[in-house]
Formats: structure tokens, sequence, C-alpha cells
């Protein structure tokens, strides 16, 4: 079974990982689209690694690995790693909140059965 201290790094890390990504995609919709080709390439890289949103996002990535590794010092990766779905739950929720991206029937059904399969885990 699972302690409560590892399952609340390993919490902390898909948490800080969620809002990376909502954080990135802040940030992406402030750079509009990207074109693959040599200046704008560059100059969208460029854009990019000054983005407020993006770099902030990039540091929570930093963090939340860091959490990660922790975690993997206490629980068995088996075990941890399936409870990264966690962080798609989280994401697809606050996606819905804040850029009102769509929560169908079928995801919310994928969310349940990624939630139930997150209890089995935690408990076994």
């Amino acid at each position: 079974m699972m302690t409560l201290s590892a399952f609340s790094i390993i919490l902390a890390a898909v948490l800080l990982n969620s809002a990376a990504q909502l954080m990135l995609k802040a940030g992406a919709q402030s750079l509009g689209t990207v074109a693959f080709n040599g200046a704008s390439l560059f100059s969208a890289a460029w854009n990019a690694a000054t983005q407020p949103w993006i770099v902030l996002g990039l540091c929570c990535y930093f963090v939340s690995a860091g959490l990660w590794i922790v975690a993997l010092t206490k629980v068995d990766v088996t075990v941890a790693y399936p409870m990264l779905s966690m962080g798609y739950v989280i994401a697809a929720v606050l996606a819905w909140h804040f850029f009102g991206e769509a929560l169908t029937a079928s995801r919310i059904l994928g969310i349940s059965i990624i939630l139930v399969g997150v209890v089995v885990l935690a408990r076994g």
C-alpha cells in the first residue's frame, strides 16, 4: 500500500505537471500559429523562450520532474507511473474551465475510468 507521504509527493508532481501544461497552452495561444520554416521558426522559438507563461510552465515541469524523482525513491514505478494519468483528469477539467475546451460524454467516461484505475492502484 502506498503511504500518504508518497501519494502526496506524486500528487504534487502531477499537479505541477498539469499546471505546466496549462501554462504552456496559455503561452502558445499568445504566440499564435507557428510556421515551420527557417526565419519564422527561429523567431517563434525566440518568442516562446521569452513568453512568461511558457517560461513559468517549463519551470513547473522542472520542479515536477524533481518531485517525480523523489517519488520514485519511495514507490515502485509500476505503481507510480500509472498515477500520472491523474494529470490528464486535472488538465482536462482545467482546460474546460480556463480555455473552454469540450468535455464530451466520451471524455467524461474516459476520465471516470482513469479515476477508478487510480483508486485501484493506490489501494493495491
